[in-house]
């Protein structure tokens, strides 16, 4: 059963060093291509977690998600000991799992928009599940959340939604808060990697994966009162993306 299930997913996913991510152009969100039940059949026969699976027998990248984690506590993200976090498209919840290693927030907010793997983490962590119209955090107050947060998202949609997700994270963060996300920046697409990706990677992806200049992200976050502090790679299947951490000014 295990070998059929992760057959089955890696077909799913046009295995060719994709990582587990998720789309929020599509209404279905990451159930589409991760579907619930088989993911979580396969999770438990391999003894793992659901996000240490995806990880170590789905993408092959043992530790991905747990080394962006540490580069945030090295950081300094979690020190603030965050009472409020907001995180868009956490899918399966591999980063919020981690995440609650890290702090103890009374809130933790999330936009997902597969309601199987919304459901399963508001059963099993206690996070309160948004109503997301795919592009918006209309739900939540301005100004309300300590650290907001998205990860292998803005990779997977287009220019404008991920822009318009933008405004709508400094909206929702407070003065002195954080935002964190990852965007496939020019400083990940070598000539190298772009072979790759337009030789095996993107095929039968459509608009999959999906680049950001991160200059424009710098200025754009700069007109929102948000200061980049610091940057690093995180792994993608073969490639990497470009995690950037912003703060928000009083």
């Amino acid at each position: 059963m295990r070998a059929a299930v992760k057959s089955g997913l890696k077909r799913l996913m046009g295995r060719a060093g994709f990582d587990i991510v998720r789309s929020i152009d599509n209404r279905g969100g990451v159930d589409d291509f991760l579907p619930f039940e088989a993911t979580m059949r396969a999770a438990r026969s391999a003894g793992l977690s659901v996000g240490d699976y995806l990880d170590e027998v789905m993408n092959g990248t043992p530790g991905a998600t747990q080394s962006t984690i540490d580069e945030l506590r090295s950081l300094g993200v979690f020190a603030a000991d965050p009472k409020t976090v907001l995180e868009i498209g956490p899918g399966s919840g591999r980063y919020l799992e981690k995440t609650l290693k890290e702090c103890s927030p009374s809130r933790y907010e999330i936009y997902e928009t597969a309601t199987p793997w919304a459901d399963y983490l508001v059963d099993t962590f206690k996070v309160v599940a948004r109503a997301t119209s795919g592009s918006s955090l209309a739900p939540t107050p301005d100004g309300s959340v300590d650290l907001v947060q998205a990860h292998k998202v803005f990779n997977t949609v287009t220019f404008l939604k991920a822009s318009r997700y933008f405004f709508e994270m400094a909206r929702v963060t407070r003065p002195g808060g954080r935002i964190v996300f990852d965007v496939m920046t020019e400083t990940c697409l070598d000539p190298t990697t772009v072979r790759a990706w337009a030789t095996k990677g993107g095929v039968g992806h459509g608009s999959y994966p999906a680049a950001m200049p991160r200059q424009t992200c710098v200025d754009l976050f700069a007109t929102l009162g948000c200061a980049l502090e610091a940057s690093f790679p995180a792994p993608l299947g073969f490639a990497s993306t470009e995690v950037l951490v912003f703060g928000k000014g009083a």
